[in-house]
């Protein structure tokens, strides 16, 4: 039975796992503002534009392409589909996957399989790009979890887990400071946020909506780090 409760919390894992957790978001916050973290900013974005893509999939829509910029924007091109799904499945969907990432990496079998999933779905929009900003970060990111799990299979340098949280803290961090920067801190008229208040039958403004988003995806992060627990006890 899962220890909800967490009673003898913490063993050798969750320790480690908090301490993992811990450091990469000390080392995310330090370099927040330097080059180095650049590309993995820019796959939160590729989760971002790639969330719009599924939500417009999965209502019947067509894709018509995605477009990931070096300023850390992107737009994903949409014909069809039902509006309303696809406008919040940004920000959402991106805060889901850095959870699913983090809770991936609690194991080696579930970090592989989220591995390969991930070099799948960077395959997938590799295809559909339509700048070299985007199709660049596929292909580096496809070369560089190939390595990493050829590593992992080959040598004593297991750090494919590791790889694969890290990810997952830095696209969970991202995605609340995003939501607050692009939403909520300051007013963008052309927002996902505001589009979806004018679509929205509910009396919510792109401010209001804004501040939803973020406390969902604050709780993704959250929820992360309490089953990731759950999972290790």
């Amino acid at each position: 039975m899962p220890n909800w409760e967490l009673k003898n919390c913490c063993d050798h894992d969750q320790k480690v796992f908090i301490a993992c957790v811990a450091a990469f978001t000390v080392v995310i916050l330090v370099l927040w503002r330097t080059f180095l973290l650049t590309p993995f900013k820019l796959i939160t974005v590729f989760l971002h534009e790639a969330s719009h893509a599924i939500a417009c999939w999965l209502t019947c829509g067509k894709v018509e392409g995605i477009q990931v910029h070096a300023n850390e924007g992107g737009v994903t091109q949409t014909r069809g589909g039902i509006y309303w799904v696809i406008l919040p499945a940004g920000y959402l969907g991106s805060s889901f996957w850095g959870m699913t990432l983090i809770l991936a990496s609690t194991n080696l079998l579930t970090a592989k399989i989220a591995a390969g999933c991930f070099i799948a779905a960077l395959i997938v929009v590799l295809f559909l790009a339509k700048n070299w900003t985007l199709r660049g970060l596929c292909i580096g990111f496809i070369v560089f979890i190939a390595v990493v799990w050829l590593l992992q299979e080959k040598t004593t340098v297991h750090i494919l887990r590791y790889v694969i949280l890290f990810i997952g803290v830095m696209n969970s961090l991202f995605s609340v400071y995003d939501i607050y920067d692009d939403l909520i801190s300051r007013r963008v008229h052309s927002s996902d946020a505001e589009k979806f208040a004018e679509v929205c039958p509910c009396p919510c403004n792109g401010f209001g909506w804004g501040v939803i988003w973020g406390i969902i995806s604050f709780a993704f992060l959250c929820g992360s780090l309490y089953l990731g627990l759950v999972i290790l006890s």
